[in-house]
């Protein structure tokens, strides 16, 4: 019986193209949310944080556009195992502190409110783009394409536009100076003492 050998296919030059800027966006990405969580400037990290999401929800937002990727092969080929994102995690909760905790509607069309944390699902967002790039990096374009747009609908998107508007409302609260009912008072107080520990020139 003769061994049928799955062939990789060629990525022509528009799709080679698009997924190289991708990938240098997620990878962008991955090693800005490593530093933000090594370095544990509160203040300085809230605005970068702010700054990251939006690129790379950027990046989301175009996959989206694109028409579906197909994967090759029925099952993900093996890429190895998922990078260990636990003490990032651990330090972007400790830099985020009181603001870790946060609640959103993850879908508007089936309103109910999520608690969550910010650190959390900023490391499931880092997973997800992780799993793709390591894909990509072994020459399986079209699968990197079409994990990152699958989990960007899936999941990534939603939790990275829901980061992105809890990051806004702090930064809101400490710009605009808002008024904010008695029991906001302690958690916009938190929020008010990481953005003033920022360098001044930041912001």
């Amino acid at each position: 019986m003769t061994e049928t050998r799955q062939t990789t296919p060629v990525v022509d030059a528009a799709t080679a193209e698009f997924a190289g800027q991708i990938a240098d966006q997620i990878e962008s990405f991955l090693i800005a949310l490593r530093a933000i969580a090594r370095e544990a400037d509160g203040g300085r990290g809230i605005s970068l944080l702010l700054l990251e999401i939006s690129q790379v929800s950027l990046a989301g937002a175009r996959l989206g556009a694109q028409q579906d990727f197909t994967p090759i092969a029925e099952y993900q080929p093996d890429v190895g195992p998922e990078a260990d994102l636990d003490e990032m995690r651990l330090a972007l909760a400790d830099l985020l502190g009181g603001l870790d905790t946060y609640a959103f509607v993850f879908d508007p069309y089936v309103p109910e409110v999520v608690e969550s944390q910010l650190s959390d699902d900023l490391t499931s967002i880092a997973t997800d783009l992780e799993n793709g790039l390591r894909h990509y990096r072994l020459g399986n374009v079209y699968e990197a394409l079409w994990w990152w747009q699958f989990s960007y609908v899936a999941s990534w998107g939603n939790l990275a536009g829901a980061a992105l508007n809890a990051l806004l409302s702090v930064v809101a609260h400490d710009r605009l100076d808002a008024d904010a009912p008695v029991e906001e008072e302690e958690l916009l107080a938190v929020a008010d003492e990481i953005l003033d520990s920022a360098d001044p020139e930041s912001r």
